[in-house]
């Protein structure tokens, strides 16, 4: 069984900050190639000026993912980099808040396009490429690609505020399963990492201030501490390699133990 990502090519979304940058990071630490992709171009820029694009490992790509164009952009431009994709983590994900009575609140929709519908997108221009491969290669066994989605535990937890985030994370999961079945006759793995509070840039600066809130998610966590983005990163190895080649259509849950104690009304970030 091995953990090995060296040697493949990775893109993540969502890349510029907060978990994405870390799991791109992780990757490109363990010898994968990485395309990172996000909206933000100058802080994508920044966030990966550590390593150099010439003749390196990482790669960038700025653009809107929401529309189909640039998905074609973006892997074609991995194409040109690395001649090939291994492994998609679908990272790209937005919080925002819902008012449940408002019947002007758009925020379901909003976050179902850019939660759900950019990741579908993704995993279905990749998946076209990976067996595309497949078939160039006459790779005939094990399996030719992994997908892994970036989910919340937000989708299994209620909380009014959160009814976008809510339902556009437990959509992602179903997309996850029903895509694991759909892609499996074709060797490519899909599944999900759903993860609690991570001490992210964003929730760092939420939490600035507000020692309430932090004890608050920390007493409602068995393991009773805040986790860090290269726990969610070391996850996502795990399915994006080998040591899961028997594992598809599964939500893998990193929280601390938060989603089995009874729901309160701490925010699932």
């Amino acid at each position: 069984m091995s953990f090995s990502i060296e040697g493949k090519t990775a893109i993540v979304t969502g890349a510029a900050n907060g978990v994405g940058l870390a799991i791109g990071k992780h990757f490109i630490s363990r010898g994968a190639n990485v395309v990172f992709a996000d909206m933000d171009e100058e802080r994508l820029k920044d966030a990966i000026s550590d390593f150099p694009e010439e003749d390196g490992s990482a790669r960038h790509f700025a653009g809107d993912l929401r529309k189909k164009l640039t998905i074609a952009n973006l892997l074609s431009a991995t194409i040109d980099a690395f001649e090939r994709v291994d492994i998609l983590v679908n990272a790209s994900r937005q919080v925002l808040l819902s008012d449940p009575l408002n019947t002007k609140d758009t925020s379901v929709p909003d976050l179902l396009d850019q939660n759900l519908m950019t990741a579908l997108r993704v995993t279905q221009a990749v998946a076209r490429r990976m067996i595309a491969q497949a078939e160039e290669e006459e790779q005939t066994d094990g399996y030719v690609g992994s997908i892994v989605n970036l989910s919340s535990i937000a989708a299994r937890r209620t909380h009014p505020d959160l009814l976008a985030y809510s339902v556009s994370s437990a959509a992602l999961d179903q997309m996850t399963r029903s895509m694991a079945v759909a892609l499996a006759p074709e060797r490519i793995r899909v599944n999900a990492v759903a993860f609690g509070s991570v001490m992210s840039a964003s929730l760092k600066g939420t939490l600035k201030g507000h020692d309430e809130m932090r004890s608050a998610i920390i007493d409602n966590t068995p393991l009773h501490r805040i986790a860090s983005p290269n726990e969610v990163a070391d996850a996502v190895q795990y399915l994006a390699s080998d040591a899961s080649s028997f594992v598809t259509g599964q939500i893998v849950t990193v929280d601390g133990g938060r989603t089995l104690i009874d729901p309160t009304a701490v925010s699932a970030h």
